[in-house]
This record gives C-alpha cells, structure tokens and sequence, in this order.
C-alpha cells in the first residue's frame, strides 16, 4: 500500500504545529482486504494472510513512524476495513506495539476485542482527572454484519466505569467515548429537508441536513450508524460519565451537535486514498485540562489550514485526492492525446518537407 503524500505531509504537519500529547488513531487505519492497491480503477483483494501481514506492517509504518520519532504516545481502535480481512486483530495488534510509543490496549480480557479499553489521564499527583473510552465498534461475524456494539463490550463499559466512579470517590469520571462507527443517536442531530435547502445531502428517499438548533459544521453524507442492540447508549446514560461521543466512519462528515444531553462529534478522514471532500480531511484536537472536569475544547483542522492553500498545496491535493481520480485521469489521457496528435503531426510535416 502506497499513501498519499498529502496525507503524510497535512500529518506531519499537524504533529509539529499542534504539538499533541496523544495521538488516536480512531479506525481504517488499514485498506483491509484491499492493500494490494495497483491503481485508482482497480483494486485486488488479498487472500494470503502472510502477505497481508507484511503489506500491514509497511503501510502502518508511514502513519506510526512519525508519531514514534516525535516520542508522542499514540493509541488506536479498529474500524471496519481493518477487520475485513484474514489476519485476526490480535496479529494487527503486534504490529502496533512493535513501536516502543504505543499504549497497551486490552491484552488481559479474552471476552471482548483488544481495542476494547481505557486511557486514565492523570494529574501528578496520581489522580485520574480524565478518562478516554476506546471501544471497538466495526467487526464481521458470520452474516458479514460489522457495525455494532457486542453485548460483553456494554457489560465491560458498565463495570469498568462503576470501578472508576468508586476510586473516584463515588464522583464519576468525565471521559469522551471514541468509536468507528457512529451511534443511531447520531441521526437526531438531522432534520428531514428539501434538496434545495442550504446543506441538504441524499438520504434514503428524502434529504436531510444538520439541525441548526442541535449541530454545526459540515454533512457532506448520510450518517451510516451502526446498531447498539444491548444498549451502549444507555448505559452511558445511567453511569453519567461521558461527556461526548467521538466518531469517524463517514469520511465526508465533520460536525459537532448536542442532543438528549450528550454530545455527538464526528471528524472527516485524514486518508486521501478513500473518498472525502476538500472541506473536511484533516485532523481534530481536543485539549482536556484537570481543572475543567465538566468542559473540553475541540477544533478541527482541515488540510488547507495544516498545509495552506498555496498553489502547489492544491495541485497535491488534486492529484492525491480520490474522488478527483476521473478528473485528472481524463486530463491525463486528453494530454497524452495532444501529445500524440502532436507528434503526428510532427511527422506528417517533416515527411512532407521531406517530399518537397
């Protein structure tokens, strides 16, 4: 797998301009069963599980290396590409922590996936001010179904956040929830609309947009939200310990709403070898500070604010970006057209003075 380079420069340059002290990689870290990547109108699936392995540990080394060179901490959580494949997420796991900055993810409890687990942040002192809930989310069973929340995943939710609330004096925790795949919650952050209205995206049989009342930012795509049969979002309801939602999954999509109390916040992909918009590649940052248990601060940074919105930036974004693969293709092939009508041309010229 070959990435984008204006992904790894819109990276780099986050790292060193935003300075982070952690860094989350919130899901399709990896193409999956699709790393044998030869082209932008074809694409082959892999079925060894060796080669996958191999081709795994030299794409993660382009997103992991930076961060392990800066020495800033990093942490991750599946999304439903890097489970679409036949190495198992144990064997991805190895990969990760090959990188002396890794955190440790779940490695002692067998009944739920290993990026099922929590970061405490704490105060010198030892006092944990925050917490980050990372919960796998995007898995395939037998059926192929990945977008939903397992029963032993909100049973270990609740228990481990009763743990905390108790070594917290009775006081719950504040923590954000980072999952792949949005919540169906999410969804009340829309309005039903008409296709004329500012924002409004294809949705089903009707449109829709943000509620200016509940969200802001960008829809650039219906919300693809999984299912939460044994109720995540009500147990998070009742321990009273989260103070946001935190998605990916839907690539064009970059908003921040509140609704029922909780807050719901999703980011754009940062990949440019999938489908995205102008608007909202890029990278968020939170700033969480122990003196503020109930606020945060979150600002997203998008690609032209990372790496600017020079000439060449754009002509990088262009010819990196995937949805403009039809695009510059044509351009492509309408110049090498040219080239040879040219050159024809050419020819025919030189045969006739030739002749004369």
């Amino acid at each position: 797998m070959h990435p984008r380079r204006a992904m790894l420069k819109m990276l780099d340059a986050a790292y060193d301009r935003l300075s982070p002290d952690l860094v989350l990689f919130t899901g399709d870290n990896t193409l999956g069963n699709h790393l044998l990547d030869v082209g932008p109108f074809r694409i082959q699936s892999v079925k060894s599980p060796a080669f996958t392995l191999r081709q795994m540990r030299r794409s993660l080394r382009h997103i992991l290396l930076p961060v392990d060179k800066r020495n800033v901490p990093f942490a991750m959580i599946y999304g439903n590409h890097d489970d679409m494949n036949d190495v198992t997420k144990e064997a991805q796991f190895a990969l990760y922590r090959a990188y002396p900055r890794c955190l440790p993810m779940n490695e002692t409890d067998p009944n739920v996936d290993c990026d099922t687990y929590h970061i405490p942040l704490c105060t010198r002192d030892g006092r944990t001010a925050w917490n980050l809930w990372l919960l796998d989310s995007a898995w395939n069973d037998s059926t192929g179904q990945y977008w939903q929340i397992k029963e032993e995943t909100v049973r270990w939710y609740r228990r481990t956040s009763a743990a905390l609330c108790e070594e917290n004096g009775g006081v719950p925790v504040p923590s954000l929830m980072f999952l792949h795949v949005p919540l169906p919650q999410t969804k009340d952050l829309l309005v039903p609309c008409r296709e004329t209205d500012p924002g409004a995206i294809k949705d089903g049989e009707g449109f829709v947009r943000l509620d200016p009342e509940k969200a802001s930012g960008y829809l650039g795509e219906s919300v693809s939200a999984g299912e939460d049969p044994f109720g995540l979002y009500e147990a998070v309801k009742d321990q009273g310990d989260v103070r946001a939602f935190v998605f990916g999954h839907d690539h064009r999509n970059c908003f921040d709403g509140v609704s029922d109390g909780l807050r719901f916040i999703q980011s754009g992909a940062a990949s440019f070898r999938c489908y995205g918009a102008e608007e909202t590649r890029g990278v968020r940052l939170f700033t969480l500070r122990a003196d503020e248990p109930d606020a945060f601060q979150t600002t997203y940074y998008t690609y032209k604010d990372l790496c600017g919105d020079g000439a060449l930036s754009r002509v990088r974004y262009f010819w990196d970006a995937d949805e403009s693969a039809a695009t510059k293709y044509t351009v492509l092939g309408t110049s090498a057209l040219l080239a040879a009508a040219g050159t024809t041309a050419g020819l025919l010229a030189a045969r006739l003075k030739k002749q004369k």
